[in-house]
């Protein structure tokens, strides 16, 4: 017998629902609700009424689940539902929303009674969300977003959540292009997210909405307000309610939406607020023939909800004496389908007639009559629109009455729109094809509606289910996106009408002419149509100087004699054509040059500093480019110091500040289209001396220097007179005069400086002119002293062939500063010292490399500054270069000292830090044998070694050695490497039986587990009819299930696919056979169960794992342990237990065990136990602690550790390292 699922567990706290009815189909073909008469409903054929599942299936309890019938593939046959009654509340009025305190909508008891008022007591208590939506503010044409969050860990399956406007809008059959409802599920924190978002809010939004979410019995509710705020510019608001038309004669249209209503746009009366109306107060008191009445004035849409609520209502009546069991207050039935109305009579012999809108129905092959002991019953076969009516029952003198709601299938448009291009003129035609033969289609164009009529160009052509909308003599006018709509579908598509191609044979082009000339501009287009001509953009008008041709295909126009005036753009442009037909016409004229106004060399003086500005006249049509030249380097326009600036009637060459280079030949260039014109000027400019060259310091003494320079290379037009000099400090900007009077020569002694400051010196060359520029500062130069000599000179390492020295800077250094050190060297019985750096060292670290191993050298360091090098200082004594041993050890990263775990196809990269001296021998080994290096690369270096796999492989997992060797010692480490993959499917899946609505199945698992456990099992079902799959159960750990809620009559697949933390496997395991769930025949036995025996002895399920602690950091140490009864958890350290120590903290929580060791010592370091005893047995399971690095005894006797264990602490470890 399988174990019962986790649901099942579950739901045994609950009261067991009752079992299936053995004939759900029979209430439907009656049509109607079951009632609270047990007998009565044998007599006809029905279940009792108080069983909920069969209640759901008559139509007045909710409806059923749709998830149900999605996962089983099927619907209800058409003679099953064709005579349902109106099922569903008016969208919002659920009995739970309904029957709150504060509500002014109750309506009375449910059908339920005690029962249903407990269970909405209980839904009260229950809280589901863990989110609530907010309240929010939101401008007119702006979208917000409603999130309302519930958390699944206590559900087994979704819950329901229903969105609510006001009392009673359901907005879920408002979701479309302004509400979009969205939801989703977070698999590892197990919360469903509702979403209610909306799109371009408009002013009639506003308002309070609701939330509901409910679960079997548990509910929970949560109102927010909406606040528009308006906008300027938005559009008239439109009622979506007002869309809506219905017509009780039985129209094509009734009951369907009014797209054109919504499509067009018309102003909204602003209506007056009316005192709120009990509405379920008004339809109790009235007849059913007011019914739809009512619900269109007060906007209620779902007439069935609002006809099985009412119906439900207790309502005060008059017993009849007549009738024992009267007719329900509305019926609804599909178009063509099959409606049956019962009474039943208190006197089986009373005569009862049936009329439909006061005519007495006869029978026939549409109506059928029957009769069952007190019952009398109406048969209205293959019904249609004209059917939808009201009708009623005599008997005597007494009668009861119905409505009948015939319902039309909606029309879907299974052939859509396609997008069309077309020339003007041409005859259109938009196709469209529906489901329906003759179904009422409109159309729109750019969202109007079209009407056909004998004036329009629009017609509109019917055969069968194809539509097609005429357009005779398509204009540009007709370009515009054209829809159609039906009942139950829309499509659109974009009409474009352009004008025929227009091709130009021959096309106007550009023109230059000299002033005087004839113009003629010519052109030809393949259509004999007219134009216009503009020239710069204003038309053209025909004068004695101007023509305009126009000869078939061809057109000219002309200009006798060419003016300045008649240059510019013209343009071509056919009638009733975007194209254009452009032509440049230039009028030209040589350019010339003027040069009166100069000498007769053409030559002009300046002073140097002084602005030149040189304006030459010239004349040219078009206006000439002028361009200045030097030295063939042209002269460009702009904001330079030398620059050009051109105007239509001169030119002008403008010199800011003038200097001596700006001396030479300039020349003029000036060129039109009509021709070039050439001339050349000569500019002299007078300056001052260049700077001499920056002055040499040859010679420094305590407070003196000896400086030198050379004369500058251009004296200005004059001889120099001789020289200045100044001097400054380093840091400063201050420089100070050194002579009054010129010095005639070039060499000069500054004096009187400050020994150990750094000074600049710089030179002034004087002509008569003036005095030149400064010379560019000499070098620093600075009174120096050597240095004291370096301090602390250390050996800092030692190899076979190098010796790292290393010391600090002098105690000393002067005013001068520190430019370097130099490391000097000589080996052992010579005097010779060789510089171990051929440049200067700023660092005060250095190796000599290059020695020879085994010999000795001494060593000295220099510190050096401007001033030269200090006094050396000296290694005391001799160094051996030699190597020193140091034993290899491996440092194993702390994720690697347990199993390395990667997927299949990712990529392992592990770095192994070692130390040894000389450089270590480095040997890896797989399971014992060698590493594959065409496999895995190794990377060796002098610290570290790198293990690299680029895409593992199951075949990469096992136990990798790694051995570090230096000489005779060797250190050796392990690695453990887990490859993993996704598991195979189970090996066989079987069905083990089969009873009422469920089925237990057994596997068994996977022959490949992907080398690691298998965590669970995902279990899918399948309708033979439709084979899509859905999952029933997911992360399941055992090896048999139960699959519950299967519906009545399909027959069912199943597959089971196993699970690893690598995910699901790649196939599944399909049952052989079906599961056939019969409807009826077959009679349940209620299956006996054998107490389970869960008692177990303890068992530890993850061991305590050996564990590396850094002194002073806290450290855990975890197993887990199962066992029934609970097992009591005991720990000890060294076979002493644990108890009463404030270092240590014990948990348990769902069978983990953790000890917590706080700030950790050596002297905690031992071996743990975890001990777990219960009534059948105990386990113990150990672990060794160590603890890395040490403490003094001050901070061990500060913990409050016993002197004497502290002793004895300190010897071992002592003793364990006698070298440290």
């Amino acid at each position: 017998m399988p174990e019962p699922t986790k649901k099942e567990e579950n739901e045994v706290l609950a009261p067991a629902p009752a079992p299936p009815p053995e004939e759900p189909n029979k209430e439907k073909e009656a049509g109607t609700a079951p009632v609270k008469e047990p007998n009565k409903e044998k007599e006809a054929g029905t279940a009792p009424a108080k069983e909920p599942n069969k209640e759901k299936e008559a139509g007045t309890a909710p409806a059923k689940e749709p998830n149900k019938e999605k996962e089983a593939g099927t619907s209800p046959g058409k003679d099953e539902e064709d005579a349902s009654p109106p099922g569903g509340l008016p969208p919002g009025l659920g009995s739970r929303a309904l029957e709150r305190k504060d509500s002014e909508w109750s309506i009375g008891e449910s059908p339920a009674g005690e029962e249903q008022d407990k269970q909405n007591a209980n839904s009260q208590l229950s809280i589901l969300f863990v989110e609530k939506p907010q309240g929010g503010t939101v401008k007119v044409g702006e979208n917000i977003t409603f999130i309302a969050k519930v958390k699944a860990e206590d559900l087994l399956r979704k819950p329901t959540v229903k969105w609510f406007k006001g009392k009673w809008m359901d907005l879920a059959s408002k979701a479309g292009k302004h509400l979009q409802l969205k939801e989703t599920f977070e698999r590892h924190s197990r919360v469903y997210t509702f979403e209610m978002q909306i799109i371009k809010a408009k002013e009639n939004y506003a308002g309070n909405y609701r939330c509901e979410v409910t679960y079997k019995d548990k509910f929970d509710s949560c109102s927010f307000d909406l606040e528009v705020l308006e906008s300027t510019g938005t559009t008239p608001n439109i009622d979506i309610r007002s869309a809506f038309k219905r017509s009780g004669e039985g129209q094509d249209d009734a009951g369907e939406l009014d797209f054109s209503g919504l499509l067009k746009r018309r102003e909204v009366k602003p209506q007056e607020e009316q005192p709120e109306v009990d509405v379920w107060e008004l339809l109790k008191n009235a007849k059913p023939s007011e019914y739809e009445k009512i619900a269109f004035q007060y906007g209620i849409t779902d007439l069935r909800g609002m006809l099985r609520r009412l119906k439900r209502m207790r309502r005060v009546e008059k017993k009849s004496a007549a009738f024992a069991r009267i007719l329900d207050p509305a019926y609804q039935v599909d178009k063509g389908g099959r409606v049956r109305f019962v009474v039943e009579l208190a006197d089986p012999k009373l005569e009862v007639k049936w009329y439909k809108n006061g005519q007495e129905i006869r029978p026939s092959t549409k109506y059928i009559f029957e009769h069952k002991g007190c019952e009398r019953i109406m048969f209205i076969n293959n019904c249609v629109l004209t059917d939808d009516s009201e009708y009623y029952v005599t008997a005597g003198d007494e009668k009861c009455s119905t409505e009948l709601f015939v319902r039309e299938p909606p029309v879907m448009v299974t052939k859509q729109l396609e997008d069309t291009k077309a020339y003007c003129g041409e005859r259109v035609e938009l196709e469209c094809e529906v489901s329906e033969d003759d179904a009422n289609v409109k159309w729109f164009k750019n969202g109007e509606e079209i009407i056909p009529g004998p004036k329009s160009r629009y017609h509109i052509r019917v055969e069968g289910k194809k539509h097609i909308l005429i357009i005779d003599g398509a204009t540009k006018a007709d370009s515009a996106e054209y829809s159609v709509m039906t009942t139950g579908g829309q499509s659109s598509a974009k009409l474009s009408v352009d004008l025929k191609p227009l091709k130009i044979l021959t096309p106007l082009t550009d023109q230059t002419v000299n002033l005087g000339k004839e113009i003629c501009l010519k052109c030809e287009v393949s259509e004999n149509i007219t134009g216009k001509w503009t020239k710069n953009g204003l038309p053209v008008q025909e004068t004695d100087h101007l023509k305009i041709v126009h000869k078939g295909r061809i057109h000219k126009l002309v200009i006798a004699n060419a003016l300045v005036e008649d240059e510019g753009d013209y343009v071509f442009t056919p009638d009733d054509y975007s194209v254009t037909l452009p032509a440049k016409v230039h009028v030209v004229d040589p350019p010339k040059i003027n040069l009166d106004g100069l000498d007769a060399d053409n030559t002009v003086t300046v002073i140097a500093g002084n602005k030149l500005r040189l304006e030459i006249p010239i004349s040219g049509e078009p206006p000439p480019k002028a361009l200045w030249s030097r030295a063939d380097k042209a002269i460009m326009e702009g904001s330079g110091r030398i620059r050009s600036e051109n105007y239509p009637d001169s030119t002008t060459l403008v010199i800011d500040i003038a200097e001596k280079d700006d001396s030479g030949v300039y020349h003029i260039n000036l060129k039109n289209e009509a021709g070039e014109a050439h001339a050349s000027i000569k500019i002299k400019v007078v300056d001052i001396p260049d700077p001499p060259v920056a002055p040499n310091v040859t010679d420094v003494g305590d407070d003196w220097c000896i400086m030198t320079w050379d004369p500058p290379l251009y004296d200005g037009g004059s001889p120099i007179l001789g020289y200045f000099i100044e001097r400054k400090k380093k840091q400063s900007s201050r420089w100070m005069r050194l002579n009054f009077d010129l010095c005639k020569e070039t060499i000069f002694e500054p004096k009187k400086m400050i020994e150990g400051v750094a000074y600049e010196v710089r030179i002034f060359a004087v002509n008569a002119v003036g005095i030149s520029k400064p010379s560019m500062p000499s070098k620093p130069f600075v009174p120096l002293a050597v240095t004291s000599p370096p301090t602390l000179l250390t050996v800092d390492s030692v190899t076979d062939t190098t010796v790292t020295m290393k010391w600090r800077p002098p105690d000393q250094i002067g005013a001068a500063g520190l430019d370097g050190y130099v490391l000097e060297y000589c080996f052992e019985g010579t005097d010779d010292w060789i510089a171990a750096n051929t440049e200067l060292i700023e660092k005060t670290k250095f190796t000599i490399t290059g020695l020879p191993t085994d010999s000795r050298i001494y060593v000295r360091v220099k510190a050096v500054n401007a001033a030269g090098a200090s006094e050396p200082k000296y290694y005391s004594q001799p160094i051996l270069v030699k190597e020193i041993i140091e034993a290899p050890k491996i440092r194993i990263p702390r994720h690697l000292k347990q199993t390395y775990i990667r997927r299949v196809g990712e990529a392992i990269n592990l770095v192994i830090p070692f130390q040894g001296k000389p450089r270590p021998e480095l040997i890896w080994t797989k399971d014992g044998a060698p590493i594959d290096k065409n496999q895995i690369n190794i990377r060796n270096s002098e610290t570290d070694t790198i293990v690299f796999i680029r895409k593992a492989e199951r075949s990469h997992s096992g136990k990798y050695d790694l051995q570090v060797k230096v000489e005779k010692f060797v250190e050796t480490a392990s690695i453990d490497i887990r490859v993993i993959d996704r598991p195979g499917p189970p090996q066989l899946v079987k069905i083990e039986d089969v009873w009422g609505e469920n089925v237990a199945l057994s596997w068994t698992p996977p022959r490949d587990d992907g080398n690691t456990a298998i965590t669970g099992y995902t279990i899918q079902k399948a309708d033979k009819k439709s084979m899509e799959w859905f999952t029933v159960i997911e992360h399941y750990h055992r090896t048999s299930a139960t699959i519950t809620e299967l519906v009545i009559g399909n027959e069912y697949y199943f597959r089971v696919f196993a699970e690893n933390m690598c995910g699901l496997s790649e196939d599944a395991t399909m049952t052989k056979e079906s599961a056939v769930i019969a409807k009826d025949g077959k009679i349940y036995k209620n299956p006996v169960y054998e107490d389970f025996d869960f008692t177990e002895a303890p068992m530890f399920t993850q061991p305590l794992v050996n564990t590396y602690a850094v002194a002073g950091y806290n450290a855990t140490l975890n197993c887990s342990v199962r066992g029934n009864p609970k097992p009591k958890i005991t720990w000890m350290k060294n076979k002493v237990v644990i108890k009463d120590d404030p270092r240590y903290r014990m948990f348990s929580n769902q069978g983990v065990c953790t000890l917590e060791i706080r700030k950790p010592s050596p002297y905690d370091g031992g071996t743990y136990c975890c001990k777990a005893v219960n009534d059948l047995g105990t386990v113990e399971i150990e672990c060794k602690l160590e603890v890395k690095g040490g403490l003094s005894f001050c901070r061990l006797l500060l913990q409050g550790v016993p002197p004497n264990i502290i002793d004895s602490y300190l010897r071992d470890l002592h003793s364990s390292n006698p070298e440290e």
